[in-house]
């Protein structure tokens, strides 16, 4: 059977292996313009061709189910405008993963490119490389998308200028996510409009955590558990860290996909280290197997639509390695109860913290701390996103 497919395979043609090649007419944010095929081609864009349209109109399919309510999506831009009414911001062009995540409900893939989404008074438009086809526009939120081409460089910024062209006025932009060259950019395509901060003000946003992101973390803490469980049944002397790793992953993709049968399935996770390995809270798992004694270190980390939720537990093979090793263990517990009897509203995370570091004080182990106590919970991930305030 093996030798009859091989054979199969290496009778296809070449054209047959190419992608058709496709083409549509130039933007306009009213228009119809679709995908034609023209017949295969090489995969090879001509830089130089001008002829190439720079920015493209791709509606395939219909709007996907949004992750949450039109309620709950048009409460958040809806603030986000009242805060531009309120500074004389026209425009707000958000490029990070987070922010675009959480007010369009659409969380891109980079690789390389450029992704925006751009929100005005009346206007919700994202922005989207062309190899991501239709997929962008079926997830962005009550907006249009528009999709630039790689015929021609920066036609990422192209689009931008294109889109905000008839507005003149402050334009919000993420000073936290938008790196120097990016910056200039900006400057360039929009150019007599003053850039200012969006950042700081929409983290502040998302901070609030509505009742509907809160169900939606409350479920993720119940498939963290689920991949936790995994985990356990799979920890056993001389198993890999890896595989402990697989088998809280696949159980948590498996129940969001049954919890969620709508979203799309990305960036679920498992850190599983064991030993020496466990000395970094973000060290990455290896092919390490574990021997009894070892002291193991649980994070879970399911991601949903972009959320974020963690479980993180500490637990030894089989025995627990000395009487030091569970005297930290119990400090560590002391300490975790006591912050869930000092949360409480009207509370500052930073007196929560300040009465905890005493009890480590008390075992002579505050200076052993290497990070905060707690994790924000919301739209972020290993890779974007961090809410803080230095008020709290």
């Amino acid at each position: 059977m093996l030798r009859t497919a091989l054979s199969r395979w290496s009778s296809l043609s070449v054209t047959s292996l190419t992608r058709p090649a496709y083409s549509a007419s130039a933007l306009t944010l009213q228009g119809t313009a679709r995908w034609q095929s023209t017949g295969p081609t090489d995969l090879n864009l001509n830089p130089v061709n001008k002829d190439m349209p720079r920015l493209l109109d791709l509606k395939n399919g219909q709007k996907v189910k949004c992750t949450f309510s039109e309620d709950e999506m048009n409460r958040r831009v809806n603030g986000l405008r009242t805060h531009m009414e309120e500074n004389g911001i026209v425009a707000s062009i958000f490029t990070s993963y987070h922010n675009i995540n959480y007010f369009s409900d659409f969380l891109y893939c980079k690789f390389g490119r450029q992704y925006g989404l751009i929100i005005t008074m009346d206007k919700t438009i994202s922005v989207s490389a062309n190899i991501d086809g239709g997929q962008p526009w079926r997830r962005t939120f009550g907006g249009d998308n528009v999709v630039y081409t790689d015929w021609h460089q920066d036609n990422f910024y192209f689009a931008l200028g294109e889109i905000l062209k008839d507005y003149t006025g402050r334009v919000g932009v993420e000073y936290d996510s938008v790196p120097l060259d990016n910056y200039k950019h900006f400057e360039k395509a929009l150019p007599v409009r003053p850039l200012v901060d969006i950042g700081v003000p929409t983290m502040k946003m998302r901070m609030m955590k509505s009742p509907e992101e809160v169900a939606l973390i409350k479920q993720g803490a119940r498939i963290a558990d689920i991949g936790g469980y995994a985990c356990v049944e799979a920890v056993a002397e001389g198993v890999g860290e890896h595989e402990v790793a697989l088998a809280g992953t696949q159980a948590m993709v498996r129940e969001i996909a049954d919890t969620y049968p709508h979203a799309e399935l990305r960036d679920t996770w498992v850190w599983f280290q064991s030993g020496l390995n466990t000395d970094g809270a973000h060290n990455p798992v290896t092919s390490r197997r574990m021997i009894n004694g070892d002291i193991l270190s649980l994070n879970c980390f399911p991601m949903i639509a972009g959320y974020y939720t963690a479980l993180e537990r500490t637990m030894f093979l089989n025995h627990v390695t000395s009487d030091r090793h569970l005297a930290l263990w119990e400090a560590n517990c002391e300490v975790h109860r006591r912050g869930l009897e000092l949360i409480k509203p009207g509370i500052k995370c930073s007196d929560i913290a300040a009465e905890l570091n005493e009890i480590y004080k008390k075992y002579d182990l505050l200076q052993y701390r290497t990070f905060g106590y707690g994790h924000s919970f919301g739209t972020l991930c290993h890779y974007y996103g961090r809410e803080a305030d230095d008020t709290i």
